[in-house]
């Protein structure tokens, strides 16, 4: 069984030069945890994960103490870094040696890396071009509607 048998053909994605607000929406509204990034022209350059947004705008051990030190203060550190940073672009966040699969690439290949390098969604690549990507409930979706 090949990746393209069981891939999501129309990915959630951003270009590079979006900003983080952005890139906030978009996770928020396709309900995934990772986002495929795209240079102008359309080739694929990374990925950008929710967990990536959230790390730029947690606040260090020092400025929670300087705070207050509370979870409270922190929270507030938290949401005032968020304000700062959303109209920031998204480009130095952007995971550029992301960890990819072809679309002819067989479906074992692509589960071995997945669970090796510990991924929860890999990208599909042909020729530089973002054709999908390939999920671990896809994973799953092909062991029980092909066994």
């Amino acid at each position: 069984m090949l990746v393209s048998d069981v891939m999501a053909a129309f990915p959630a994605y951003i270009r590079l030069g979006s900003t983080i607000r952005r890139a906030a929406e978009v996770v928020s509204v396709s309900e995934v945890g990772q986002l495929m990034v795209l240079d102008h022209d359309g080739r694929f350059v990374g990925s950008l994960s929710e967990e990536d947004l959230v790390r730029a705008m947690l606040p260090g051990f020092e400025d929670v103490t300087t705070a207050g030190g509370t979870l409270a203060d922190a929270f507030r550190v938290f949401l005032e870094r968020g304000r700062v940073l959303a109209d920031r672009v998204i480009d130095p966040l952007v995971v550029r040696d992301a960890a990819t699969v072809r679309s002819t690439d067989e479906l074992a290949r692509a589960a071995i890396v997945m669970i090796n390098r510990g991924i929860r969604r890999l990208p599909v690549v042909d020729d530089g071009t973002l054709v999908g990507t390939l999920s671990r409930a896809d994973l799953c979706r092909a062991v029980i509607y092909h066994s």
